[in-house]
């Protein structure tokens, strides 16, 4: 996630790792470390959220995630495809979101194809 932060091309990063997360107190109450799951906001809309997903090679495009094998999906097109815009808007569900599970890869080759992919876009 550190990695992620200091990309220009990624507009937020939400994780509970992160000293900045708004909930940090309750976080620190139940949870050691920042868990698997990353979710982050690219500049440029679903456009660059999809060239995103299409250029990654080792990390899966799935509607799930928790899994051994590093997975990642597209909020408003799978798990909250049925909510309306506004629903999407109250939850902070845009279409340039992505939701990263983190798997048992190798970090350096997980960090590798994350950046290859940020670089296509």
């Amino acid at each position: 996630a550190e990695e992620m932060s200091l990309n220009s091309k990624i507009k937020k990063l939400i994780y509970p790792g992160n000293e900045d997360h708004l909930q940090k107190s309750i976080i620190n109450k139940q949870m050691v470390g920042g868990g698997p799951i990353v979710t982050f906001e690219l500049h440029g809309g679903k456009s660059n959220a999809f060239k995103f997903l299409n250029s990654l090679n080792m990390i899966l495009i799935s509607n799930n995630l928790g899994d051994s094998k590093s997975l990642i999906t597209h909020p408003s097109t799978t798990t909250h495809q049925k909510l309306t815009d506004k629903e999407k808007d109250t939850l902070g569900i845009t279409d340039s979101i992505l939701r990263l599970s983190v798997g048992l890869e190798n970090p350096n080759d997980l960090i590798d194809d994350i950046s290859n992919a940020l670089n296509a876009i």
